[in-house]
């Protein structure tokens, strides 16, 4: 094959734009027109402020000395979609097959990062087609071969356009035939067809430049590349497009299709909450405050999961749980109430399993499904077949102790809602004269005869020996409402514990209450205490089950959704709107960010909307995203999420400049906060390492534009309800920028591993964790019949007040599903991003960073062998490896991943 053609721009004097495109496309080999400014690639939605570096700064065609040009080969690396499951999963979308890229070309311009030293405008691009060279399975790659004169200085970015007719997936360019060795340009991106969109792409090299530091010739496209990122506002987004834009939560809700199915608007005065992108989709013909819903929600191009990764299949997996798992089980289970005779019944989930109807796409189910989905006989007939829990399999009566409740609260997937209580007696903060009395019906004398004899109420206190599961002021302004629904109750509750010598937790007593009704009956509250009688040990068991479902919500709805997926997306949006691809920063959070987005949207589409699994499946029914909204007003701030003001601001933990991390924990021995607390200090010193290296002289941070404008933007526009709140750190110093890093790295990992990975593990037996309880205490207001059946039969009415078979089965498949790890997960300080390898401190920090989480695994697994342990040692007991930073493929219980993927 012949030389691909080579386009040089020519020399010109006078300023000179392309007729056919903006400026910042390059303007080689093109017809030009004299002009005095050079224009935007698109209208600026935020004025002038953000729009171009200079105005001074102008398009030109300049010459380039050609006397002793260097020949550059670029070598431009193209991933192929896959095929096999992922048709069989009908996926649309992505690269064109390997047989369609022959004779396919890519449009490619080199841009110096000089301007022009005669007329101080920026030079020409240098322009070549790119054609296919070679394939593999897994890759394709194209050539391209371009001559630069001396004179054309360093090239600082790419401009790319698409001749195909879909999108293509760039992993990379490298630039080959430069004196200092190759150029590399790393892409990870989707490029969208010149045909769908004329702008052209645009990819920076892998060095970092803060604002001020912008080399002269890529000011103007970097100030253009990120309004072609803030968008306009205007118009329904397309799949191809990379826009970040805010918006309320006004999408959960399908009122066009039943009134009932209308759900509130989250975001703005009455429910406070954070911004989601915006999809720009229609309103609702019978709501025009809600956004219709479509089969599916636009994010930007490159925040979706990426069909081109191999076996990558998570986020499409809970959308196949749904539309085609969850049918199949619905279609086995004609009784959507009926719920499990027998204990019995409940093992069969694993070992016999619940046979799923002859379906045709039984053996797609198979495929996506292989822990779950067992052939019997043929493609066409299968069961659903549970994997065992590791908590069962060591121990198949974990479930029923007062110990392990205890226990898998400093050690299970929700640590983060015990807290120190400081006061005594307890009370509310709700009004009297709509909830009732406010004093709690746990007595002094209760908690002293539990204690038997340790100690007085007022010594433990004292002494930081009482704690509590406090889902009273937040739950119990929901009960009426959630008892009006079918197939569900509510209490609001506070649970307590006592902390005795060998670090464990007692459990103490457990209050229920209701408050009053509309129909006129009074309060009431009762407190259950453990009890060696049959009828005292029944009601225990059923107190326990309202509380765990109370923290299967709480867990569900505030610790994982609300406090890892849902915060973090306005850090995402802000930080594609204001920092450029070159901002150190942003190249440091971006690794934090894979995926997140795409991963809210489907849990919008199918998880967290009305009538969804949370809704369906979860106690507090279709109130539980506005109940999500209250917690985000009542208790989310920012500066409380990190680990260690989490601990501090919940009583578990004192600042101590002698003790390890600068914290004394209230509870030595608490896994997730022994083994959270060196990965925060991990991930802390990567980060000083890392902004220090960047910002030598403090007094950048203040002048650093588009850094402030990323803070400024997440506290004014994407957590705007709460701009005026407390707890928001102020962005001027070293330690601030530190702090307001290490806190979103540790959320997007730390926090959200700890919550979400050991999810089947301590979930997937239900009876540990009941996600829903059915029915109220049977000494609630008792009739007869319900008092009958539990003198009679203690086990039917625990048996009633769990799960049904149809909500049980939905939640342990999901769970299986978001607990599982993708064979090409990529995990905290495993693996640099290419930016880090190539700035050698950086890439020495790295190291550095990768080496103690290597330390922090071997810590773990001492710990977890360390018999004096006793919240994560012991008979039976699963250790605690939620925070051991690597993990095989599968579900396994531990595993750090950058980002929240899943």
């Amino acid at each position: 094959m012949s030389n691909p053609q080579l386009l040089q721009s020519p020399s010109a004097s006078p300023t000179l734009v392309p007729l056919s495109k903006p400026p910042s496309q390059g303007n080689g080999g093109t017809t030009v027109l004299p002009v005095q400014s050079a224009p935007m690639l698109q209208k600026n939605p935020r004025g002038a402020e953000a729009g171009l570096a200079s105005s001074k700064i102008e398009a030109v065609a300049s010459p380039s000395a050609m006397e002793n040009p260097l020949s550059v080969k670029a070598v431009v690396t193209v991933k192929p979609s896959t095929s096999g499951l992922l048709s069989k999963m009908g996926i649309s979308g992505g690269l064109d097959k390997i047989t369609d890229l022959v004779g396919k070309t890519l449009l490619l311009e080199l841009v110096s990062t000089e301007l022009d030293p005669k007329t101080g405008q920026e030079k020409g691009t240098i322009k070549g087609y790119a054609y296919k060279k070679g394939h593999d399975k897994d890759e394709v790659t194209y050539e391209c071969e371009f001559e630069v004169g001396e004179e054309f200085g360093e090239v600082g970015a790419i401009f790319v356009e698409n001749e195909h007719h879909k999108e293509m997936y760039l992993k990379d360019i490298v630039l080959n035939g430069f004196a200092g060795g190759p150029l590399n340009i790393t892409c990870i991106s989707w490029v969208h067809s010149k045909y769908d969109n004329p702008q052209k792409r645009v990819f920076f090299t892998n060095k970092c430049y803060l604002p001020t530091e912008t080399p002269s010739g890529l000011r103007r496209p970097r100030e253009e590349e990120l309004a072609i990122l803030r968008g306009n506002g205007q118009g329904e987004r397309k799949s191809y497009e990379r826009i970040y834009d805010y918006d309320v939560y006004n999408d959960l809700g399908n009122p066009d299709s039943d009134a009932d199915k209308k759900r509130p608007v989250l975001g703005g005065k009455e429910l406070p909450y954070p911004r989601r992108c915006r999809t720009g989709r229609p309103r609702c013909e019978t709501d025009p405050q809600s956004e219709l819903r479509s089969g599916s929600i636009y994010v930007p191009r490159d925040e979706q999961f990426s069909t081109i990764k191999q076996m990558t299949f998570s986020a499409k997996t809970v959308y196949s749980v749904v539309h085609a798992l969850v049918p199949s089980l619905e279609t086995a289970m004609v009784d959507a109430d009926l719920g499990f005779p027998y204990f019995s019944a409940i093992d069969k989930l694993f070992n016999e399993g619940v046979n799923l109807p002859p379906l045709q796409k039984q053996g797609f189910l198979k495929d996506l499904f292989p822990r779950l989905v067992k052939t019997v006989t043929d493609a066409y007939q299968a069961v659903l077949r549970f994997e065992t829990p590791e908590t069962m399999n060591r121990n198949r009566f974990f479930w029923f102790t007062d110990e392990e409740f205890s226990r898998q609260t400093l050690a299970g997937i929700n640590p983060y809602a015990i807290q120190l209580v400081t006061e005594w007696p307890l009370r509310s903060n709700l009004d009297p004269k709509i909830y009732g009395s406010p004093e709690s019906a746990i007595t002094t004398d209760i908690i002293e005869r539990e204690i038997k004899g340790f100690m007085t109420v007022d010594e433990a206190i004292k002494q930081r020996k009482l704690f509590m599961l406090d889902y009273h002021d937040l739950f119990l302004p929901y009960v009426n409402k959630v008892r009006q629904l079918k197939g569900t109750t509510l209490y609001g509750s506070r649970t307590l514990f006592f902390l005795t010598p060998d670090e464990t937790l007692k459990l103490l007593a457990i209050e229920l209450t209701r408050p009053p009704t509309d129909d006129g009956k009074p309060q009431w509250k009762q407190v259950f205490t453990p009890s060696c009688h049959s009828t005292g040990m029944w009601l225990w068991r059923l107190a326990k089950a309202h509380v765990l479902a109370h923290d299967s919500g709480y867990h569900q709805l505030v610790s994982h959704w609300l406090r890892t997926h849902c915060v973090t997306e306005p850090y995402i949006i802000a930080a594609n709107r204001q920092l450029s691809a070159m901002h150190p920063i942003y190249k440091l959070l971006h690794p934090h960010f894979r995926y997140t987005m795409e991963i809210n949207a489907l849990a919008r589409e199918y998880l967290v909307n009305g009538d969804g699994i949370i809704e369906s499946s979860f106690s507090p029914g279709k109130y539980s995203m506005e109940l999500c909204a209250v917690a985000y007003d009542k208790l989310w701030q920012f500066d409380s999420q990190g680990l260690p003001n989490d601990l501090i601001s919940r009583g578990l933990a004192v600042e101590d400049p002698t003790a390890p991390h600068g914290l004394k924990l209230a509870i030595e021995d608490y896994p997730f906060a022994n083994d959270g607390l060196l990965l925060w200090d991990a991930i802390k010193e990567w980060v000083t390492d890392y902004v220090n290296h960047y910002y030598p002289d403090p007094s950048h941070i203040a002048s650093d534009k588009e850094l402030q404008s990323w803070w400024t933007e997440i506290r004014a526009v994407g957590h705007g309800d709460k701009k005026d709140s407390p707890g928001w750190p102020d962005l001027k110093t070293l330690s601030d920028l530190i702090h307001i890093i290490t806190t979103i790295v540790w959320v997007a990992s730390g926090h959200h591993a700890a919550v979400n990975f050991g999810q089947y593990t301590y979930g997937g037996y239900f009876p540990n964790r009941p996600t829903i309880a059915r029915t109220k205490m049977p000494v609630e207001d008792p009739t007869e019949e319900e008092l009958k059946i539990f003198w009679n039969k203690p086990e039917v009415t625990l048996l009633t007040c769990f799960p049904s078979q149809i909500q049980a089965t939905k939640v342990m498949a999901i769970l299986d599903v978001l607990s599982n790890h993708s064979p090409d997960e990529e995990y905290l300080g495993q693996d640099p991003e290419p930016a880090w390898k190539e700035e050698p401190a950086i890439n020495a920090a790295f190291k550095r960073f990768h080496g103690r989480l290597k330390e922090l695994d071997g810590v773990i697994d001492a710990r977890n062998n360390d018999q004096r342990f006793k919240n994560r040692n012991g008979a039976g007991i699963v250790p605690y490896e939620l925070l051991k930073p690597f993990s095989e493929p599968g579900v396994t219980g531990k595993g750090v991943p950058y980002s929240i993927s899943i």
